[in-house]
């Protein structure tokens, strides 16, 4: 969005993936398999891995059947997503950016993604980073890893990643 409008004077982004979607399906699979093991889960991850390698390949079409693919979505979707590339399109931007990171976000997380923005994006000096050690995909605080469940309580954003954002904006708020 802040590409397509150019009154858009800086942008936050939280938890924002730099690794492909289908690529992130499979290593969320293989973490929920981790913490709940069955044979189950074991053929969810099977059967990512073999979907998103369907996405990877020059087969993928806009026939390709759903059902074949990540998450059910069409072939074409998947075609259009793989043209997608979030830290390339924001290195067009000549705006100030503020990214935020859950240390505990098994989802999009620190060592896959957040390598991706530091790589293509935090050496320029309008660029911050912060990482919420205690926090997870949806910045709510915690400890030990990470699970569905813990989205499921009632919660509020850490205060720290509010402040964050909070003090990102203050120099350029009219008073």
């Amino acid at each position: 969005m802040a590409a397509a409008e150019p009154s858009v004077a800086g942008l936050v982004i939280l938890a924002g993936d730099t690794q492909p979607m289908h690529r992130a399906a499979v290593r969320v699979a293989r973490h929920l398999a981790d913490l709940a093991p069955t044979p189950g889960a074991q053929a969810l991850v099977d059967t990512l891995t073999r979907q998103a390698a369907l996405v990877d390949s020059p087969d993928l079409s806009p026939a390709t059947p759903a059902a074949d693919l990540p998450l059910g979505l069409s072939g074409s979707y998947w075609l259009d997503l793989r043209a997608y590339d979030p830290v390339a399109t924001a290195a067009t931007l000549d705006i100030p950016l503020l990214i935020l990171q859950g240390g505990r976000d098994y989802q999009v997380t620190v060592e896959d993604d957040l390598a991706g923005w530091r790589t293509g994006r935090a050496h320029r000096p309008e660029v911050t980073v912060h990482v919420h050690d205690a926090s997870d995909h949806l910045f709510f605080p915690g400890a030990g890893p990470s699970t569905p469940a813990d989205y499921q309580r009632p919660q509020h954003v850490d205060p720290a990643v509010i402040a964050d954002i909070a003090t990102w904006l203050a120099p350029g708020m009219d008073a």
